[in-house]
């Protein structure tokens, strides 16, 4: 999934470096004020640029997304936060592993801050564990080792394995 946002983002950049004058200054404007709102208000709308400038670019999306999701892969905060702004709508972060059935985190659609996967799920215990062999410690900093979750939905194990 990040691979499709990426290539979304690489293809507004390209049709925003063929802007210029009024368009270009109009659009600057808004991204940099959307942007400032989304990290100190947790805010991805704002009325006035998302009719005039915004609508077109949700448009390419078919216009009503009301809430995207990402994961698999990790995607950089530049990108996500652009997207946020340009499509007016919250962009959540998750991860998860085959054996734990999808997601296990996820970030809070409201949170302002990129760059994490958020909390754990309400029916997941997560946990740390060191592993010296590798020089993991969880008393680095950062904190490294291995992560193990234990829940409902996390499988027993593998088939006759």
């Amino acid at each position: 999934m990040p691979r499709i946002f990426n290539r979304i983002y690489g293809r507004i950049q390209d049709r925003i470096k063929g802007l210029t004058g009024f368009k270009k200054w109009m659009l600057t404007k808004g991204l940099n004020t959307k942007l400032r709102n989304l990290r100190t208000k947790g805010v991805v709308g704002e009325c006035c640029y998302d009719k005039l400038v915004f609508n077109k670019m949700k448009a390419l999306l078919g216009g009503r997304v009301r809430l995207m999701v990402t994961g698999s892969a990790p995607i950089s905060s530049e990108v996500l936060d652009f997207l946020k702004v340009c499509f007016c709508c919250p962009i959540v972060e998750g991860y998860g592993l085959t054996e734990t059935s999808a997601a296990v985190t996820l970030t809070n659609p409201i949170d302002p801050v990129s760059g994490h996967v958020g909390g754990v799920f309400p029916c997941v215990k997560a946990r740390l564990r060191d592993v010296p062999d590798m020089g993991y410690l969880t008393t680095d900093n950062p904190p490294r080792g291995e992560i193990c979750f234990k829940g409902a939905n996390v499988f027993k194990g593998y088939f006759k394995a």
